[in-house]
C-alpha cells in the first residue's frame, strides 16, 4: 500500500481517538495528523503557528473532516479549501450526519466524498481502510511541501487544449 499523509479534522476527542486507533489497527501509523476543528485545519494547511515546520508536519495527501464543529465547521473548511491554492487537496467528509441537505451542500461546496461514520470499531476500521487505500492510490497533481501546485509542461498535450476551450459555456 502506497503511503500518504492524512489530516483528521474532528472536534470530538473520543471520535478522534477512535479514528486514530482504527488507522493504527489497519497498519497506518505514519503521517497522520489530527486537529480539533476547521480553524486549526486552516492553520495547518497555511503552515501557521505551531504548524509552520513542514519537516514535522507533512502536507496532507488528503483530509478527513467532520461537518459539525465549533469555530470553523466542515462546510466552512470546504469553502476555504476550494477558494484557495489548496483546492486540489481531496476533502473527504466523515460525519455522523445522514441528512440529505448536508450531503448535497458538502458536494456543492467541493467535497470529494461523503462517508457516514460506522457505529463500531470493526466497521470504522473497514471503512477507513477503504478510504485510505483509495485516496493513496489515485493520481493527484504534484504539490510542494507547502501544498502549492507544481508547474507541469502541458505543451502539445490534451491538457494544453483545455487552456483554450473549444466549447463556450454561454
Amino acid at each position: 500500500m502506497k503511503k500518504g499523509s492524512l489530516l483528521i479534522v474532528e472536534d470530538n476527542p473520543a471520535e478522534r481517538m477512535a479514528i486514530e486507533a482504527a488507522f493504527e489497527k489497519i497498519g497506518v501509523k505514519e503521517n497522520i495528523y489530527s486537529v480539533d476543528d476547521g480553524d486549526e485545519a486552516v492553520a495547518f494547511m497555511k503552515r501557521e503557528g505551531k504548524y509552520a515546520d513542514s519537516n514535522k508536519f507533512v502536507f496532507p495527501t488528503f483530509l478527513l473532516t467532520n461537518l459539525k464543529m465549533p469555530r470553523v465547521n466542515g462546510f466552512e473548511l470546504l469553502v476555504f479549501l476550494k477558494r484557495s491554492s489548496f483546492t486540489i487537496i481531496p476533502a473527504i467528509i466523515f460525519t455522523a450526519s445522514t441528512d440529505p441537505d448536508d450531503i448535497k451542500h458538502a458536494f456543492l461546496l467541493g467535497a470529494n466524498a461523503y462517508h457516514v461514520k460506522p457505529p463500531n470499531l470493526e466497521g470504522l476500521c473497514q471503512k477507513l481502510q477503504r478510504i485510505y487505500e483509495y485516496w493513496t492510490d489515485v493520481q493527484l497533481p504534484h504539490i510542494d511541501e507547502r501544498g502549492h501546485l507544481l508547474p507541469t509542461d502541458g505543451a502539445g498535450k490534451l491538457s494544453e487544449k483545455l487552456r483554450h476551450p473549444v466549447f463556450s459555456t454561454s
